[in-house]
């Protein structure tokens, strides 16, 4: 059966604004209406589309493991959605020109990994303008997605910007652990239709773990989609 189903996302938003939810405007801006009615419908004769989830990589590229995990997810005819910062993208522009080359989608991460406080905005926004303008200069196409670095975000920089934030609620914290089964069934186990699953492309055991979780997904009937299927379409 395949549920309707919204992600709901919360971004921490610095400064005076507080903690904000973005369950309406993900509702408004998703528009997101499901054709699946008691695990029966079909459409135009046929049965419906198979569930979506996406996969992100936080922190690269890196001039190994993201070349295996490119390779791997040509095989499997898979697309992610990258979110890369400007130092790494400005080093290995070759991996950037590759994931645009392949179908994959490419967001912004920050030049240096940086954590917006109330006291580094400016820095912030100047880091995010110099990291679109390193991608464009590579793929030629304008960057519309931020992954904030732990999530913390100033919601007027939407407007300041054109850039949509996108956060995730499946993360397994493959950063801090080498453990590949483990890893695979904390995503396998949590995984759901329209999810967004966090992990990074610059560990080893992250990129093996990464493909074991799309084959075992895709086992289940699971679609991999860039983000802004999931939140778009």
């Amino acid at each position: 059966m395949i549920a309707a189903t919204v992600l709901l996302l919360t971004a921490v938003v610095v400064g005076t604004m507080g903690m904000v939810s973005y369950r309406e405007q993900i509702l408004s801006a998703t528009n997101y209406i499901t054709s699946a009615i008691n695990g029966e419908e079909e459409v135009n004769g046929s049965e419906a589309d198979s569930p979506k989830i996406a996969i992100t990589f936080d922190d690269g590229p890196h001039p190994h493991y993201t070349q295996q995990l490119l390779d791997g997810l040509k095989d499997r005819d898979v697309k992610a959605t990258f979110f890369v910062t400007g130092e790494h993208a400005e080093e290995y522009p070759d991996l950037i020109r590759r994931m645009n080359e392949e179908g994959h989608l490419i967001g912004n991460h920050t030049y240096s990994h940086i954590q917006l406080t109330n006291g580094n905005r400016q820095t912030y926004k100047e880091e995010l303008i110099q990291t679109n303008e390193i991608i464009s200069q590579i793929t030629g196409k304008e960057v519309l997605f931020v992954r904030p670095p732990y999530g913390s975000w100033d919601k007027s920089l939407e407007k300041d910007l054109n850039m949509f934030p996108v956060l995730w609620n499946i993360d397994p914290l493959d950063w801090c652990s080498d453990n590949v089964s483990c890893i695979v069934t904390k995503v396998c186990s949590k995984a759901g239709e329209n999810d967004i699953i966090l992990m990074h492309d610059c560990y080893d055991s992250s990129v093996t773990a990464a493909l074991q979780i799309v084959d075992e997904l895709m086992a289940q009937g699971y679609e991999f989609v860039t983000v802004d299927e999931i939140l778009f379409d």
